[in-house]
């Protein structure tokens, strides 16, 4: 029987949170992506706070998937900034990194973010 695309992820995304965390000084940039939006957090570990977050359900525009991703990339780059964090830990959520994902990590890149 073929392994279903939510348990096959879910198993990725467990892998890869057993080998990065955030912590205060690098915390996780997190993403989460659904058919319609794509969302983003940086969250600190430690204290499991999030501490900043940026959604592309918010964006007014019309953009195609990738164009919101690499908006939302720079949008939480430029509020982690000013939250004082300037690198993180990426966190991929067991998705491949590719097309929106790649987009999303190219623009946090792009506004500032080092990881």
């Amino acid at each position: 029987m073929a392994v279903r695309k939510e348990a096959r992820r879910a198993k990725l995304r467990k892998k890869i949170r057993s080998k990065i965390s955030g912590t205060a000084t690098k915390p996780r940039l997190s993403v989460f992506r659904s058919n319609k939006a794509i969302y983003a957090q940086v969250i600190d570990d430690s204290n499991g706070t999030t501490i900043v977050s940026a959604s592309s359900a918010t964006l007014k525009d019309k953009v195609t998937k990738v164009e919101a991703s690499t908006i939302v990339g720079k949008t939480i780059a430029e509020k982690a900034i000013t939250a004082g964090i300037t690198e993180v830990v990426f966190d991929r959520g067991g998705y491949l990194y590719h097309g929106r994902i790649k987009s999303l990590a190219d623009g946090a890149r792009e506004g500032g973010l080092k990881f």
